[in-house]
């Protein structure tokens, strides 16, 4: 999957409560998912970095949120 950048930047810097209300009552927390989008700005969006559990949560969370039309 290519990852919108600009769309992740976004979502991350100015979208948070976004994540959060996507978090809430699943016993994740939001500066995990933030951490995962962090992370993959840093690394270009090479999901191939992503350990088992940051891939669930970016499957789980954050990949949702990029797939929908931006705000």
């Amino acid at each position: 999957m290519e990852i919108d950048m600009r769309r992740l930047r976004n979502l991350i810097s100015k979208q948070r409560d976004e994540i959060e209300r996507s978090v809430e009552g699943t016993g994740y927390l939001a500066r995990t998912v933030i951490g995962v989008g962090t992370f993959l700005l840093d690394n270009e969006g090479n999901i191939d970095l992503l350990s088992a559990k940051q891939l669930t949560t970016f499957e789980k969370f954050l990949k949702p949120l990029l797939e929908q039309p931006p705000r």
